[in-house]
């Protein structure tokens, strides 16, 4: 775990610094690369970021959310919007699909990241850099 997000950490700011491209929050790569076998998992957690991220354009109509607001926004409506889903799935469904949200603030970064790019570049950038964190991280593993 350590290694991938140790790994992870200078992939998202090497392709920030090249490309001009965040991949959705400079820690946001390195923990989907651990759930790279859980694709269920990045799913869900991809939800509750546009979940958020419909949350903040629907409060900004009303509200002046920009900069540190808006980062605090989406940051608390993704914290919020996977303890939802933790407490109301299970009682919904009662499934054995796990489909929990990949920590508190991972939604958040990667929906500020949506509002501050096109959601296709942001994307584009998220999938590259989890790409290529996995690939080294697996490869770290084999030596």
């Amino acid at each position: 775990m350590l290694t991938t997000i140790l790994i992870g950490l200078p992939v998202a700011l090497l392709m920030a610094e090249l490309t001009g491209v965040l991949p959705g929050g400079l820690i946001v790569p390195a923990f989907l690369a651990l759930y790279v076998e859980q694709p269920v998992r990045i799913a869900t957690t991809l939800a509750a970021a546009f979940a958020a991220l419909g949350l903040y354009r629907v409060a900004a109509r009303y509200v002046l959310l920009f900069g540190r607001r808006r980062f605090i926004f989406l940051l608390l409506a993704g914290a919020m919007i996977g303890q939802a889903w933790l407490l109301l799935w299970p009682r919904l469904i009662p499934a054995t699909v796990d489909l929990r949200v990949i920590g508190w603030i991972i939604p958040g970064l990667l929906a500020n990241n949506l509002a501050r790019q096109k959601i296709g570049r942001t994307l584009a950038g998220l999938a590259a850099a989890t790409g290529l964190t996995y690939a080294l991280a697996k490869l770290v593993a084999l030596l």
